[in-house]
């Protein structure tokens, strides 16, 4: 049977004003114009006010300015996304589905795993790994040797935790990720390549996210470094030695090159690349798709990516940046032109 809840106990749980009937029943979450009784929804763009008006949900979640467009009950805040957030939470499944380890996971003898703790199936654990108690091992997830898995932290599926690596509490990585993988490294021999051994790990804080098919690389020499709190969305690219600073969000395709240190509660939206051996300063803002090849050491908003235009007003806008660099020296030369027309006019006029 599906969770419900009344309209007074998600208000508390989202700290939100209650403003209707608390007794109302609340069984799922679902948008403004698609919800119906016993749902409730958020509003919090003002291009969807059109279906707040017209919407059969129980209740919705909005801000107290917007209060007189709803024509249900309301539970109000200066947040509706955040309060949506919690909200949503009391709807999700239990991931948690049982303690103990199934029959078909393999797990090493000198493996420890908390007995509050479950192993599903055909999952593997190696000699000296540790899974704290209330972890959840997904099935087909792979822990090498000497792997910490913290206390709450859950492994969704088919998740890769290589050797030595170290997972802080209530992470959750998502299917696919594989943490711990070689950094590229490589010197040249006259053409032919030979690998650097890569003799760091990877750790993670507390309450990190991992989204599906994303790779870490393990350091070098020291430790790649995720700090607490720090989302990172699917298929992103965080190579060797890289550190992310807390509360920081990066967006799916994100590329981060080796050993760029990246500050506290920064975005990279999606498609970012970051090349190598630089440092984000704690709140910058990258928009999508821009390439960061310098420092940015002031918090702020940037941008790098050209934005998409039809097809040939982009070939013409090519064309003309090709033509800078002569543009450039010619203007520069009109300039000194003008400035040696000015002095002899100067000197005619005297």
């Amino acid at each position: 049977m599906s969770a419900q809840y009344t309209l007074a106990e998600l208000a508390e749980c989202c700290g939100a004003e209650l403003r209707g009937d608390g007794d109302c029943r609340i069984h799922g979450v679902e948008t403004l114009d698609d919800a119906t009784a016993g749902q409730i929804s958020f509003f919090n763009n003002p291009r969807y006010r059109r279906f707040l008006q017209d919407t059969q949900a129980s209740a919705v979640i909005l801000r107290p300015a917007d209060a007189q467009d709803c024509p249900t009950n309301a539970l109000l805040t200066e947040n509706p996304y955040l309060a949506w957030a919690r909200v949503t939470r009391c709807f999700a499944p239990d991931l948690n589905t049982g303690k103990g380890i199934h029959e078909s996971a393999s797990v090493d003898a000198e493996a420890s795993i908390h007995p509050e703790a479950w192993v599903a199936a055909g999952a593997v654990i190696g000699a000296g790994s540790r899974v704290e108690a209330n972890a959840y091992v997904g099935p087909n997830c792979v822990l090498g040797r000497n792997v910490l898995l913290g206390e709450g932290s859950r492994l969704l599926a088919a998740v890769v935790l290589m050797d030595d690596v170290r997972i802080g509490r209530d992470c959750l990585i998502h299917p696919g990720a594989v943490i711990g993988g070689d950094g590229f490294g490589l010197a040249n021999d006259q053409g032919r390549w030979e690998k650097v051994a890569q003799l760091g790990s990877v750790v993670l804080g507390d309450n990190v996210e991992v989204g599906a098919n994303t790779t870490i690389d393990r350091g070098a020499i020291h430790d790649t470094v995720i700090h607490d709190g720090v989302k990172l969305d699917n298929q992103i690219q965080v190579a060797h030695n890289v550190e992310i600073g807390e509360n920081t969000a990066i967006a799916a395709c994100t590329g981060i090159s080796g050993s760029t240190r990246i500050g506290a509660g920064c975005t990279l939206a999606g498609g970012v690349g970051v090349v190598g051996h630089i440092e984000l300063a704690d709140g910058v803002h990258v928009s999508g798709a821009s390439v960061v090849s310098r420092s940015l050491r002031e918090p702020g908003v940037y941008t790098g990516g050209i934005l998409a235009m039809p097809h040939k007003t982009w070939q013409k806008n090519i064309a003309r940046i090709k033509q800078l660099d002569s543009m450039a020296r010619r203007l520069k030369e009109l300039e000194k032109t003008l400035s040696r027309l000015q002095a002899q006019s100067g000197e005619n006029e005297e």
